[in-house]
């Protein structure tokens, strides 16, 4: 069946189900959308299914910090209630309010 609702919205946090890491939703595929050799690096154990949304991420680890592109099954809403430090946030996003950023365009 396919899911074309996304459960996540832009500017929102989440978080990685399995691993480590955090982010900032800045688009939303309605289902996947990269490449055949990305996905088939994912192990099959733990590789999603197409039909859903994927989200990239503005995230960030303890390590780093750099682009993500989850499927919504393995992403979860963060409650921390802390930003996110990604260096390119400011160039997306407004300023952090009410645990979530408002999207912020810059026309040139």
């Amino acid at each position: 069946m396919l899911k074309t609702n996304a459960k996540y919205h832009l500017g929102q946090i989440v978080r990685h189900r399995k691993h480590p890491f955090r982010g900032v939703i800045f688009d939303v595929d309605a289902m996947f959308s990269n490449t055949d050799e990305w996905y088939e690096a994912i192990p099959e154990e733990s590789r999603p299914s197409k039909d859903q949304p994927f989200y990239h991420l503005l995230a960030e680890n303890d390590q780093s910090y750099y682009v993500a592109y989850v499927s919504e099954q393995n992403l979860v809403e963060d409650f921390s209630g802390e930003p996110v430090h990604h260096p390119d946030v400011d160039d997306l996003f407004g300023d952090f309010e009410d645990g979530h950023y408002p999207l912020h365009f810059q026309l040139n």
